[in-house]
């Protein structure tokens, strides 16, 4: 019986011990992940204006740019400019001679004057026969007295006669067209300047033989105010605005800027570069510049209307999808969004969000929708 008794009470202290360590083990295990709110740094969603500047190649041209080709076949007399002199405009450049237009007007001078002669002989015979006309047509008016054929012939010839000088004033017009065309061509002879610009090329001499199948004599340019032509990007379209000041460098002159006017929009799309061509007006009063120089432009890259922005670590990207986690009521949800461009450290997002959202700071897919997370601010840097 004794030995009974201390049986049970070593299996009353064996339980006792074994129900205490259940207590602890129980107290001391973590809490159900279904209970716990995970603990995340949050930011919020910024509203600004995108204002940053891209950088944008662009080539300078001549405002004006022309190739001197003689119009008609000669050989060239005189140069009197060559590459890189400056003009005005109607400055004669080149003069040409031809001997064969010289007889083309001698001919067509002759032309003009016989047909002038023989229109004032058809007027003198009209005269003439106008003159025998009337008194037999007043005649005619007694009976008798005119034989009415002698009246009808005098008529006929009257009318031929004025016919024949219509005629003759019409040769006379020809001629006289034929003439002035070939004054023309003897015009050509002389070659201006169509602007005042630059001589930026010269391909002939005296003595060589030009014409109209011919290259280039000479290339004028306008210098003094040039054209920036900039392909802009098709993100950046909607910043194009005309009238807008945009500034540039080029390799020519490093570390100086230089400033052109929005002034022509191309209005459409290249289809394979994705870009609109902006022409930029350039004024070049002082000649530093020169056509052909290749150009970076600090294109100002705006929105027409406010943006949304996180910070870069905000945004997640999986293969499925792009997007950021947003904290409503203590949980998690995930919001698609695509990015923007860059601006102060933060990035441009679009999607169902509106400024002051709460986000993760470190988008993750760790971050299940629904989870249930503690949202926790960064604390700010102290002031200095």
């Amino acid at each position: 019986m004794r030995d009974m008794d201390i049986v049970n009470d070593a299996l009353v202290a064996f339980v006792t011990v074994a129900l205490a360590s259940a207590t602890v083990v129980a107290q001391s295990a973590p809490p159900s992940p279904a209970t716990t709110a995970r603990p995340i740094n949050v930011t919020t969603v910024l509203a600004r204006s995108l204002d940053r500047p891209l950088a944008v190649p662009g080539d300078l041209v001549a405002f004006q740019d022309v190739e001197i080709r003689a119009k008609v076949a000669g050989f060239v007399e005189a140069v009197n400019v060559d590459r890189g002199s400056t003009v005005r405009r109607g400055q004669l450049l080149a003069r040409l001679v031809a001997p064969e237009l010289g007889s083309q007007g001698s001919e067509a001078a002759a032309r003009v004057q016989s047909a002038v002669s023989q229109r004032i002989e058809a007027e003198a015979r009209l005269a003439s026969d106008e003159a025998s006309f009337q008194p037999l047509k007043a005649a005619a008016t007694t009976p008798g007295v005119v034989a009415g054929n002698d009246v009808d012939v005098a008529q006929r010839t009257v009318e031929a006669d004025r016919a024949r000088v219509e005629q003759w004033k019409q040769n006379e017009q020809a001629a006289r067209e034929g003439a002035k065309g070939v004054q023309e061509l003897e015009a050509y002879l002389r070659i201006t300047a169509p602007f005042d610009g630059v001589v930026t090329d010269r391909n002939v001499h005296v003595g060589s033989l030009v014409g109209p199948t011919s290259g280039p004599m000479l290339r004028v340019q306008q210098v003094s105010r040039l054209r920036l032509v900039v392909n802009v990007p098709e993100s950046a379209v909607g910043s194009v605005q005309s009238g807008a000041m945009m500034s540039f460098t080029v390799p020519a002159f490093p570390g100086e800027m230089f400033a052109g006017k929005v002034a022509r929009i191309g209005r459409a799309l290249d289809p394979k570069t994705r870009t609109m061509p902006v022409e930029l007006d350039v004024a070049n009063s002082t000649g530093r510049l020169a056509p052909g120089m290749f150009a970076q432009v600090s294109w100002t890259m705006r929105r027409s209307r406010g943006s949304l922005f996180v910070p870069p670590t905000a945004i997640a990207t999986t293969t499925e999808r792009t997007f950021v986690v947003r904290v409503r009521d203590n949980t998690a949800e995930w919001v698609d969004v695509k990015r923007g461009d860059a601006m102060d450290q933060l990035v441009e997002v679009f999607g169902a969000l509106k400024e002051g959202d709460v986000v993760a700071g470190r988008g993750t897919d760790e971050i299940r929708q629904g989870t249930r997370v503690t949202p926790t601010m960064p604390p700010r840097p102290a002031a200095r």
